[in-house]
């Protein structure tokens, strides 16, 4: 799956439209409820840790191609503090709902 960055690459001021960011934030909602359904229905808490940490590694190679093409094409630099929040709470809400404790 394709991230929002790579969706919006060419024409990244769209991501500030109020219709795009609905979009986004109910793409994200059904992303949850797939894995909700693919951990009910085999209720394993073992495949919700691997697709959490399929995820993580899918935005952490984001982030670093990112920072790639910043630094090839002089680009604003990613914010990684706000990328290693966002990333602890994905992982910290993810543990909360699964009742993973850590």
């Amino acid at each position: 799956m394709k991230s929002t960055r790579e969706i919006f690459k060419s024409n990244p001021s769209l991501l500030d439209e109020p219709e795009v960011a609905q979009l986004l934030e109910y793409c994200e909602q059904l992303q949850d409820e797939i894995v909700e359904f693919k951990f009910q229905k085999t209720n394993n808490k073992e495949l919700a840790m691997l697709d959490m940490i399929k995820e993580v590694i899918k935005g952490c190679n984001a982030i670093e191609k990112e920072h790639a093409e910043h630094e090839r094409f002089g680009y604003d630099a990613p914010n990684y503090q706000e990328t290693i929040s966002n990333l602890k709470r994905y992982i910290l809400g993810r543990c909360r709902e699964e009742k993973i404790w850590l």
